[in-house]
């Protein structure tokens, strides 16, 4: 069966995100896309539209798609699609706001215990990804996610399969974390950039590598694309977590 891959590298920006997000479009093993200045709301409508094309397509999106447990619980949310609306209604006064467990602002510090701050599957799967807490400060990722948390909500009810919430089926949506997928580059050099993706994928077209050394999320959305081409079968065979903690917090999908 053939699987259609598409990544995402995703912005939380309040302004001018669309700059910041990139979409890559791989089909048959080959990178044959690879674009930037989208909204998250016309990402979405982009990536419903490909599906639409061909339904057995897989997208991968680098944001949290819920939170620890412990807090969804704290919150009386016992579905994640609770999670996700109340992220389309709250998140950015949860944003605004900053309070606890939230940092990253300005005098708003991080009083959480570790085993707290972050997801089972950060702590197993994904040593040193940032917690969904952190919506400021270098790398945080908090603030991408709330915002993008209620784009799975629109993404479920267009008939996505939203890795592991489930229901198993076409199209999927995972969570994806680029780092995990292109091992230890400095990406913030553009020569490593340059060296892993010809070094990495020799057979795939250079004027998309050299669009896709040209910055750090370029860079994020094609090598993550490429590498989960390559892994298209596994992703193909994932199925829904039935128990705590994947069912309510999620979990990043890694190649096995």
């Amino acid at each position: 069966m053939a699987v259609r891959i598409v990544a995402v590298d995703w912005s939380g920006k309040l302004h001018g995100a669309a700059e910041f997000i990139w979409l890559a479009d791989v089909r048959d093993g080959k990178l044959v896309s690879l674009e930037n200045g989208r909204s998250r709301e016309q990402l979405i409508d982009a990536v419903t539209a490909i599906s639409g094309r061909e339904p057995h397509t897989i997208v991968g999106l680098d944001f949290a798609f819920s939170f620890p447990g412990w807090w969804c619980e704290q919150q009386g949310w016992r579905q994640v699609r609770e999670v996700w609306a109340a992220m389309g209604t709250d998140g950015d006064r949860l944003l605004d706001v900053c309070a606890p467990p939230f940092w990253g602002r300005p005098d708003k510090r991080n009083d959480l215990p570790r085993g707290r701050r972050y997801r089972a599957t950060e702590l197993a799967d994904a040593p040193g990804a940032k917690s969904v807490f952190q919506v400021g400060g270098a790398g945080a990722v908090g603030t991408g996610s709330v915002r993008g948390m209620k784009h799975l909500l629109t993404l479920a009810e267009r008939g996505f399969d939203v890795w592991p919430f489930g229901p198993q089926g076409w199209p999927r949506a995972v969570e994806i974390y680029p780092r995990l997928l292109t091992g230890p580059v400095n990406k913030s050099s553009w020569r490593r950039r340059h060296e892993f993706l010809f070094d990495r994928f020799p057979g795939q077209p250079a004027a998309l590598l050299e669009r896709a050394a040209g910055s750090e999320d370029a860079f994020d959305a094609a090598a993550s694309a490429l590498v989960m081409a390559e892994y298209a079968d596994q992703l193909s065979r994932l199925v829904p977590a039935d128990a705590p903690p994947h069912a309510i917090e999620g979990r990043i999908w890694r190649p096995l």
